[in-house]
């Protein structure tokens, strides 16, 4: 039998170890989670530094070069899971919870101070969770609101085995806060649910960061369509037409601008894959309705949403107004083209006069080069019948003159006609060699 790494492809390890890549937190006792998600869109190298710094100072081994995800045991008690996104890499520090004390620091200790003063300027997600399983979740369900004190509290029975509850609200502390009570969670169940909860605060906000490109090309948008409008209306004017070149330069200009914002796609498409996320993660929460609160679902479709609908609109708007100003640069060079077909007709029927009038003086100075080359001709032979006389000849020099002024005359047309017809074809033949020269002569 041979090797099978030697039967393989190279890819297909890599690609079958993906399924497993992320595997949920196996808990089966009440914990304190701490989820942060890091976003450094200008220091990349800052997600890999972060984990290797954790690793040196928590005393941990390090991952392998090139990982995506690493999970490990700390000496200190906490559990550690990273994983590395295309955008963003988490850290979700999980520790076992024994006292009544809740959304504390316990998930985290021994980290240095240091350690998250490297945070600075990139921590976009932080919370707080707590699983309570038994007589803590039984005390905890009494005092909900002594946890959770935000203006709206989000809860639903979730996965048919438990209660998920939030507000949504990042508390002074720079946390979020999520309460999950177990009633009877199945294996893994509680860390799955947890995981789904951090995912959906995780996602939401990263799909939240088209928001703001939104809001901003909206205002470019409204401009630039003002400025359509106006160009439009003077294309449509009378006698716009003297204009076109301009109004093509400024349509140009505006169609230059409306590319420019393109290069928001990006973000924006990365921002329904995360919508996406966010609704496929609160779909497998199974929720059900707690009498007198909002579902998770619900919260979302009010205030999630309209976010996402607003981005969607503006994009579709960069959109339509992109193509109407590709039409009007259509129509507007459709109409420049119109107007030099217009002015090279002039040109062409002015050089047709032209010509026409060259063809008539032509033929007035043929007529007057005939004229003076029979009366040169007439004039010698005058001479000669003059000479002739003379010699006593009988030959009356006038009236021979006036018989010999006709067959001059028509000589001289028959000479001058077949001259100009000999140059005709010697120019027809010259231009027919130039058009076809593989048919001159060898």
């Amino acid at each position: 039998m041979p090797n099978p790494e030697y039967l393989d492809h190279p890819l297909r390890g890599a690609l079958a170890a993906e399924l497993h890549a992320r595997p949920f937190l196996k808990l089966a006792e009440s914990v304190s989670l701490i989820h942060y998600a890091v976003f450094a869109e200008h220091k990349p190298w800052l997600h890999e530094a972060l984990l290797q710094r954790l690793c040196r100072d928590a005393k941990i081994p390090d991952p392998a070069e090139g990982a995506t995800h690493y999970s490990v045991q700390s000496p200190c008690g906490w559990h550690l899971k990273w994983e590395r996104h295309a955008e963003f890499s988490t850290f979700t520090f999980v520790s076992p919870r024994s006292d009544k004390e809740l959304f504390d620091d316990v998930a985290i200790q021994g980290i240095p101070a240091n350690w998250f003063a490297q945070l600075a300027g990139s921590r976009f997600v932080a919370s707080r969770m707590e699983l309570l399983a038994g007589e803590a979740a039984r005390v905890a369900r009494g005092a909900i609101r002594h946890w959770i004190d935000g203006p709206i509290l989000v809860g639903s029975n979730v996965l048919g085995g438990g209660q998920a509850f939030c507000d949504w609200c990042v508390r002074p502390d720079g946390f979020t806060r999520f309460l999950v009570l177990d009633d009877g969670f199945r294996e893994e169940q509680g860390g799955r649910l947890l995981q789904r909860l951090y995912e959906i605060e995780t996602y939401r906000m990263m799909a939240l960061l088209a928001l703001p490109v939104a809001r901003q090309m909206s205002h470019e948008l409204d401009e630039i369509h003002m400025s359509l409008q106006a160009l439009m209306q003077g294309m449509d004017a009378e006698g716009a037409e003297g204009d076109d070149s301009q109004l093509l330069v400024k349509l140009t200009h505006l169609a230059v601008r409306v590319e420019s914002l393109a290069g928001s796609g990006a973000r924006f498409s990365a921002s329904r894959a995360y919508e996406k996320l966010v609704l496929a993660r609160i779909h497998e929460l199974r929720e059900e309705r707690i009498e007198g609160m909002p579902t998770i679902q619900e919260f979302m479709e009010r205030r999630f949403a309209p976010a996402m609908d607003t981005c969607r609109s503006v994009w579709a708007r960069h959109e339509v107004l992109a193509a109407r100003i590709a039409r009007a640069v259509d129509l507007l060079r459709t109409r420049v083209n119109l107007a030099q077909e217009r002015d090279v007709t002039r040109l062409l029927g002015g050089m047709e006069r032209t010509a026409r009038n060259q063809l008539h003086l032509q033929h007035a100075v043929e007529g007057l080069s005939v004229a003076a080359i029979s009366y040169y001709v007439l004039s010698l032979v005058a001479a000669a019948f003059k000479a002739l006389h003379v010699l006593s000849l009988p030959i009356q020099p006038e009236l021979a003159e006036g018989l010999a002024i006709g067959p001059v005359v028509m000589a001289v047309i028959v000479i001058t006609r077949r001259t100009r017809s000999r140059l005709l074809k010697r120019s027809a033949g010259t231009e027919t060699n130039d058009i076809h020269p593989l048919k001159q002569p060898i």
